[in-house]
């Protein structure tokens, strides 16, 4: 009787520890992180020639510009996050550089809607300065499009852009549950400029995010 006691406190000890770790990661799990961000767009603006309209490479530009953005983070883990990154269609200018138009010349603009879903490795959960980074896909959504080249006539862009994102950044504890945030992301975006149809090239937009805000974790 008396040998078999140890073995009975240990196997108590360990289904104990197994009864606990459901609990445990269930703690873990349900956090969630909601940030509001001002976001610089700095674009790639890479493209291809267009000949037969005496359009060089990367002569088709997109302009950058400051907008709002919200991101909801869950934690599925203390380390471990999924970030969907949403904002509200925003509208960019055009700008073509060519030889015959004497000069840069704004064509019309266009708008898109860029939603971003990344999975998320958090290095520090519990520190003041909590460090990330990660990777997902990106879905943009042209639309609103309204461009024209004087002597060529009215061109189209594609509607649909599917991409890679990667990025990283860091929360700073301000108080209990408030962060400041500062953010950056690489996301491809790319699109088919048309004409009556027929693709004429592809512009890059590619661009840099930067982003600085305010988060609440609850």
């Amino acid at each position: 009787m008396n040998g078999n006691r140890p073995r009975a406190l240990i196997a108590a000890a360990v289904l104990g520890t197994l009864g606990a770790l459901p609990a445990q990661a269930q703690e873990a799990q349900g956090h969630w992180l909601v940030r509001a961000r001002a976001v610089r767009i700095d674009t790639a603006d890479k493209s291809d020639p267009i000949p037969s309209l005496a359009i060089p490479s990367d002569a088709i530009t997109v302009s950058n510009k400051t907008i709002p953005e919200v991101d909801v983070t869950y934690f599925f883990t203390p380390n471990i996050a999924a970030e969907l990154v949403l904002t509200v269609p925003q509208k960019h200018t055009v700008t073509v550089q060519q030889s015959a138009l004497g000069g840069p010349v704004d064509i019309g603009t266009f708008e898109h809607l860029p939603p971003t879903l990344m999975l998320q490795y958090h290095f520090m959960p519990d520190a003041k300065i909590r460090p990330y980074a990660g990777a997902g896909v990106n879905y943009t959504r042209i639309s609103s499009v309204n461009l024209f080249v004087p002597t060529v006539g009215r061109l189209d862009l594609d509607q649909n852009s599917w991409g890679l994102a990667v990025g990283g950044g860091v929360d700073i504890e301000l108080a209990k549950n408030w962060f400041l945030n500062f953010d950056v992301k690489k996301v491809q975006i790319r699109t088919d400029v048309t004409q009556f149809g027929q693709k004429l090239s592809t512009v890059k937009v590619d661009p840099w995010l930067f982003g600085a805000g305010v988060g609440y974790r609850f």
